[in-house]
């Protein structure tokens, strides 16, 4: 039986290596809970990690995936590498990276990144430009060497039970083959397109 990790790593590096713009892109899909019940909610943000324990992406934890995350930690994610007509989509719980990994991972960002993260309360609502240019400079000004990881600042983990991988044919005869973890090993379907 093929790993379906073992995929994603050759697919991801064709990717990196032929697609033009951020081929580190997909969708993320979490749940945000309304009053009238469960609703999907979805955004692109960027892979900055995968391995065997699964996929990892960054953001501040009291932004809206960051609410959602802690309410239902379950997502989905969906890469469309539309250059090389291939698509893998990936559902599971999600966990929070440790500290030292994201601390890790904060230290490689562009410095205005940095500062962002920091400065920016993000989906909250803002008021004006004005206030958040005044946070970017306020953090500028209190650290004018390294920038350390804000608090509210961090990794999430998506461990994957089930990984599809979806190829374009003509005449939509897609090939589809799903990936299910049980007990520990995975198992493979084929779907039709």
């Amino acid at each position: 039986m093929e790993d379906p990790i073992a995929r994603f790593d050759a697919w991801y590096a064709e990717a990196v290596a032929r697609e033009p713009n951020d081929p580190n892109a997909c969708a993320l899909a979490t749940v945000v809970m309304k009053p009238t019940g469960p609703e999907p909610d979805v955004r692109i943000v960027l892979l900055k990690g995968h391995d065997s324990r699964g996929f990892v992406f960054y953001t501040n934890r009291e932004s809206a995936k960051g609410l959602q995350l802690l309410g239902r930690p379950v997502a989905a994610l969906d890469f469309h590498w539309k250059s090389l007509r291939r698509q893998v989509r990936v559902r599971g719980p999600v966990e929070l990276v440790d500290g030292a990994e994201s601390d890790s991972y904060f230290a490689t960002r562009p410095r205005e990144s940095q500062l962002s993260a920091w400065a920016s309360r993000q989906s909250h609502p803002m008021g004006s430009r004005e206030k958040f240019e005044a946070a970017l400079a306020e953090a500028d000004a209190r650290f004018p060497a390294v920038v350390p990881r804000p608090p509210l600042w961090g990794g999430y983990r998506l461990r994957p039970h089930e990984i599809e991988f979806w190829e374009d044919r003509p005449g939509r005869q897609h090939h589809r083959e799903l990936f299910g973890l049980l007990n520990g090993r995975w198992g493979r379907t084929l779907l039709y397109p």
